[in-house]
């Protein structure tokens, strides 16, 4: 298979402001046809290396755009002129959906046919059809999002950034809209940079993760990568792996080791040495609860524990439990109901050795 083409590359960018760095990255390379999602907590610079992407904010270092760097205003002008930008709240404009649609359009010289052709097909794909003859401003706050991406999917950018574009909807519109962007990303192999708080969105969308912090990406990579595979406890927290536990290796033999963490001993597989320190992470999707332990699973750890607290969360509900340490586990309001779940309730919890990650503690953030 041969390697994804680079589409664009950014090296050594940095942002200042007042002369202070509020943003540093070193290599971040985007691929033509994915999506990237930028994930990291809000003021963790995920704006401000987008609009760096852009070329709409100022920054040190290099910016190339299929394979030429971008260095002359005029260059970086044309550059403009190929990406369009979603920003978390619409932009429109005091006239109807369909001028909205066509304002970009005529920005960029094209004839009414063709106008006409990408406006029809763009309000089609985001269900807006009906509302072309509407004013801008009557449009519901979800109908105005859908506007502003149809005006910018309109031009077909050859990258298109949008900036927590759902973050001031509410979770019905938020989640039929998410599904009709990932549809349609996906349909016009749209090269797309993503930034949110929300891993849910990040995972739903994108391809590839880039997690920030303090101006930095502290980890890049694959879904799988990132979420199952953290390289530091910030990342591990961040991408939903619950469960963090200090332990140490008691045993090593051919790859799998003993684990001490808490008052109980667990098994995971990775390349350790007996005495080192580690950060024990366990995502709560991997874990399932019974009531009894089960010889013929293939899950090597079963814990029995308590329940400690529940706690609704959407469409699933989070299991605190006590298993000697601390450990997270979803379930469904099913398996609520079916395991008669309480706090104080005995149960067994199972997890696969696989399913334990380890992170070195005492600095390095390598996985073992």
């Amino acid at each position: 298979m041969s390697a994804p083409e680079t589409l664009l590359e950014a090296k050594n960018l940095v942002v200042r402001r007042g002369g202070v760095p509020v943003l540093q990255v070193t290599d971040l390379a985007l691929h033509r046809g994915e999506v990237l999602a930028l994930i990291g907590p809000n003021g963790a610079g995920k704006t401000s290396l987008m609009l760096a992407l852009a070329a709409l904010l100022e920054a040190d270092g290099s910016l190339s755009f299929e394979g030429e760097a971008l260095k002359a205003p005029a260059m970086r002008q044309a550059y403009r002129r190929r990406v369009t930008m979603v920003f978390q709240e619409p932009h429109l404009f005091d006239t109807t959906v369909h001028e909205n649609l066509a304002a970009g359009l005529r920005w960029r010289g094209l004839p009414s046919r063709v106008r006409d052709e990408r406006i029809q097909t763009s309000a089609a794909r985001f269900g807006i059809s009906h509302l072309l003859d509407r004013s801008a401003r009557r449009l519901s706050g979800g109908e105005a999002q859908r506007t502003a991406l149809a005006r910018a999917f309109a031009l077909n950018p050859e990258i298109l950034f949008l900036d927590e574009p759902f973050s001031a909807l509410d979770p019905p519109t938020r989640a039929g809209l998410l599904e009709d962007l990932g549809r349609i990303l996906s349909e016009t192999r749209t090269t797309a940079v993503f930034a949110t708080h929300d891993q849910g969105e990040a995972t739903r969308l994108a391809h590839r993760l880039a997690v920030m912090s303090a101006g930095r990406i502290v980890q890049e990579g694959s879904l799988a990568q990132v979420m199952n595979h953290p390289e530091d406890p910030f990342v591990a927290a961040y991408v939903g792996m619950e469960t963090l536990a200090q332990g140490r290796v008691r045993a090593a033999v051919d790859g799998l080791l003993t684990l001490d963490v808490g008052s109980r001993a667990i098994w995971a597989l990775g390349d350790a040495a007996p005495g080192q320190a580690v950060l024990v992470g366990i995502r709560p999707e991997h874990v399932t609860l019974s009531l009894q332990t089960d010889n013929t699973s293939s899950a090597r750890n079963q814990l029995p524990g308590t329940v400690t607290k529940i706690i609704p969360c959407g469409p699933f509900h989070r299991i605190e439990l006590d298993c000697g340490f601390e450990l997270s586990a979803w379930v469904t309001p099913q398996s609520l109901s079916e395991l008669a779940l309480e706090p104080g309730r005995p149960v067994v919890a199972a997890f696969k050795a696989t399913a334990v990650h380890l992170i070195r503690t005492g600095g390095a953030d390598t996985e073992l």
